[in-house]
């Protein structure tokens, strides 16, 4: 097997060393990857710097005609690329299938944004004076994405910093490089000028220590853990770099008993279930109010119990495997710390008796507030569920939590839905909406959950400086 090249300064590199890529439904090796030691990317922020001195004077239109390139040609190759990210992530092929729209869709918003980096004139206070604030792009940006939604959360860093007139060096998770390497085999289909995209793979502490340390590097955007961001943190202050984090969540999901109770138990599916439970915005603590929660459990475990489990390319699968026996591993010990504090076990609970990371899907009842599950982020099929009585204790339970990713609720009742929007500590709240993040609208965390906003103008925002212009002028 001959190990696929890294894309450095617009061309193909291979090197003598290598990851292996596993599949995780099946456990075995399917394919390898060259990977790089920090010297090489030292000299791959180098060439970054150097093209961004043409990409930064590029008119935005035609920036964003580049970015409607890459989107054609994700589109073009959409079913090949989907099925390789079920392959190296385990998701139901449908949900890579939805990744990808979501991928190009992305794409062709921030193509559109570029064109739209307004400045603004500011009325003088002192006669001949005239003041100006205009946007400029960072420069070099460093891009570390997830394995869990490994082409979408790449490319909400990729591009609005390439919109901006940034330059990008793509850091990939080594689970999940070969959609990264399809993203970059787009971009070279675009012929974008050399250097003003890169992929680099390797070891992730040296790379990430490359990309703090160099001060070619103006800007480090991640999606990760909590713990992994304090680190960033940390090593960004020596240069004072800029961050954009995006890190763990712990998302709460409230259902009132005014709820259109088919529509709550729809949604509870989807906030928690999507992507195997392996999303950072899943409903991880369910809390139904009391007057209905043995009608939300009855029949939440109904469908619960109905979902095909298998092999991501299996037809109509709807949860896949998790990405590793790591992750199994603690998915069953917030499962048996819950139950060993009084949780009733409802479904689920167990490993599947086949090769895989697979794990049934699991419903967990009464949850006590002491439970692993109810204050670490289960990155796995487990719904513990937990009943209220009233909404100011509902709100408090759903606050009661260092993060703030997303939060969630179903209710009918119009001033309550205009209370939560207030009150939830969320920087995404669906309210009666399971699927809340679209292109044109700011996604981000609050409290340990990060710093800074993807999608939106926001998104294109967090790539450029504000610069304020001062004009001294005859009168």
């Amino acid at each position: 097997m001959t190990a696929l090249p890294l894309y450095l300064n617009g061309q193909w590199v291979h090197t003598q060393t290598k990851i292996n890529v596993v599949n995780p439904a099946l456990g075995d090796t399917f394919n390898e990857v060259c990977t790089v030691d920090r010297a090489a990317v030292g000299q791959a922020i180098t060439h970054a710097h150097r093209a961004f001195q043409q990409w930064r004077e590029i008119p935005g239109k035609q920036r964003g005609e580049f970015l409607e390139k890459i989107a054609d040609e994700l589109q073009r190759r959409g079913d090949e690329i989907a099925r390789t990210i079920t392959m190296e992530n385990g998701k139901p092929l449908a949900q890579s299938r939805g990744e990808l729209a979501m991928s190009v869709d992305h794409l062709r918003w921030f193509a559109q944004e570029a064109r739209r980096i307004y400045g603004r004139t500011i009325p003088h206070q002192v006669p001949g004076k005239r003041h100006l604030v205009i946007k400029t792009p960072i420069g070099v940006v460093a891009a570390i994405s997830p394995w869990n939604f490994p082409l979408v959360l790449a490319l909400r860093k990729v591009a609005p910093a390439l919109a901006a007139g940034c330059t990008v060096i793509l850091k990939p998770a080594s689970a999940t490089p070969l959609c990264a390497l399809a993203l970059a085999e787009c971009v070279h289909a675009a012929k974008l000028p050399a250097g003003v995209f890169q992929l680099v793979l390797g070891r992730s502490a040296d790379i990430a220590q490359e990309f703090l340390d160099n001060p070619l590097c103006r800007k480090i955007t991640f999606t990760g853990s909590t713990e992994v961001g304090r680190t960033l943190i940390r090593g960004a202050a020596a240069q004072i770099k800029l961050l954009s984090l995006e890190l763990g969540g712990h998302a709460p999901l409230l259902i009132f008993e005014d709820a259109d109770m088919d529509a709550a138990v729809e949604g509870a599916l989807i906030t928690k279930f999507r992507n195997t439970g392996q999303s950072c915005i899943a409903s991880n603590r369910i809390y139904v109010q009391s007057s209905v929660y043995t009608t939300f459990l009855e029949q939440f475990t109904k469908k619960a119990r109905a979902l095909k489990v298998g092999d991501g390319l299996e037809e109509d699968v709807q949860i896949g495997p998790l990405i590793n026996g790591e992750a199994l591993a603690k998915a069953q010990e917030h499962i048996d710390d819950a139950v060993r504090r009084g949780a009733r076990l409802l479904c689920g609970g167990k490993r599947l008796d086949r090769k895989g990371s697979f794990l049934e899907p699991t419903i967990l009842a009464d949850v006590t507030a002491d439970a692993l599950c109810m204050s670490e982020e289960t990155f796995a099929p487990v719904a513990p569920v937990c009943p209220f009585h009233t909404e100011a204790e509902a709100v408090a339970l759903a606050n009661g939590s260092p993060y703030g990713l997303a939060a969630y609720a179903f209710t009918r009742d119009l001033d309550r839905a205009m209370r939560l929007m207030e009150s939830l500590q969320a920087g995404t709240v669906g309210i009666n909406d399971a699927v809340p993040s679209t292109s044109q609208c700011p996604f981000g965390g609050m409290k340990e959950s990060g710093w800074g906003r993807e999608l939106g103008i926001e998104g294109l925002d967090g790539f450029m400086e504000t610069k304020h212009i001062s004009l001294g002028v005859r009168v």
